[in-house]
């Protein structure tokens, strides 16, 4: 039987089979020992094949095959023995939320979320939120934040998900789709879902005001069926973005500003760091390509972790 992941808890899955109805299921032990370095070989939104087993007069699937998947978004594990965590897979646009503050978002996390995204074929949108509650002075200060992304090319949206700014242009790019959205804890991903969809009614919680975070509300990556041919993947919130399985000198390929100007490189293999000629550099002397963005590249070029947290944990 054909079936779709909607919730992955660790070790059983909720599988939507064809004929619309959902079953719990394991996999089959096997599926851990083929050289899958993830801690999740089965994530929300694959498409997987199971058997029904009656389970002492309960039916439960074994998951015996996973599809092949046309993209995912991976970042690294908090466990040491494996090397990636696959947050969801088979995506058709990623909604990543931003918050100047209450909590902030560091232009570092979104750029390494964006060089994921780029380098498994994940669609992006940016929405910039809590447009409701800034000043003059921040609101000019999310929207220099937003100008450096729309001009890579990147959809940017101002939105408030407490009073439905937008909402509906959010809403009409979900439709006859499979959308994620994904950010920090308190970003107000779950408030923005029950905007959407009122009747899935998904436990929220208040900022953290000693340390200026989200509280995790979510806690693990569950998929919804909406009422306008639409599905959507809530995720847990994160505090850091861990770029994986990327060499170096492929980092600056998934910097859309950086990799239409490789060609005008010296070198074809120029690392855009100390080399003569670089078109890259001549673009940020000239204002061309934003600092942030380069640093951000640096640090990745560098192997650094973000100093303010690279891993994802649910608390």
């Amino acid at each position: 039987m054909k079936g779709l992941v909607y919730k992955s808890t660790g070790s059983w899955y909720t599988v939507k089979a064809e004929n619309d109805s959902f079953y719990e299921c394991r996999i089959k032990g096997k599926f851990r020992i083929q050289g899958i370095k993830s801690t999740n070989p089965v994530a929300v939104g694959d498409w997987v094949d199971f058997e029904i087993e009656d389970n002492e007069n309960q039916l439960q699937g074994v998951i015996h095959q996973i599809y092949d998947r046309k993209n995912y978004i991976v970042r690294k594990s908090v466990n040491l023995s494996k090397q990636t965590h696959i947050i969801a897979a088979n995506i058709d646009c990623v909604f990543l939320m931003i918050t100047l503050n209450n909590p902030p978002t560091h232009p570092a996390f979104i750029d390494r979320f964006l060089v994921a995204a780029e380098a498994y074929g994940v669609p992006v949108v940016l929405l910039f939120n809590k447009e409701d509650v800034y000043s003059k002075t921040e609101l000019t200060q999310v929207r220099d934040l937003k100008a450096i992304y729309e001009k890579i090319g990147y959809e940017c949206i101002e939105i408030s998900a407490l009073n439905g700014l937008n909402v509906d242009r959010v809403q009409s790019k979900m439709k006859g789709k499979v959308s994620m959205f994904s950010g920090h804890s308190g970003v107000g991903k779950s408030t923005l879902v029950n905007t959407i969809a009122p009747f899935l009614a998904i436990k929220t919680a208040s900022i953290s005001t000693q340390h200026s975070q989200g509280q995790h509300t979510t806690t693990f990556a569950q998929m919804y069926d909406l009422d306008f041919d639409a599905k959507i993947i809530d995720t847990p919130g994160i505090k850091g973005f861990g770029v994986v399985d990327i060499e170096k000198p492929e980092i600056g390929d998934f910097f859309p500003e950086f990799f239409e100007r490789k060609a005008e490189c010296k070198f074809h293999n120029c690392l855009h760091k100390e080399e003569p000629q670089c078109a890259v550099k001549k673009a940020l002397d000239k204002g061309e390509i934003a600092l942030s963005r380069y640093k951000s590249y640096c640090s990745l070029l560098a192997g650094e972790e973000e100093h303010y947290r690279i891993d994802f944990w649910i608390e």
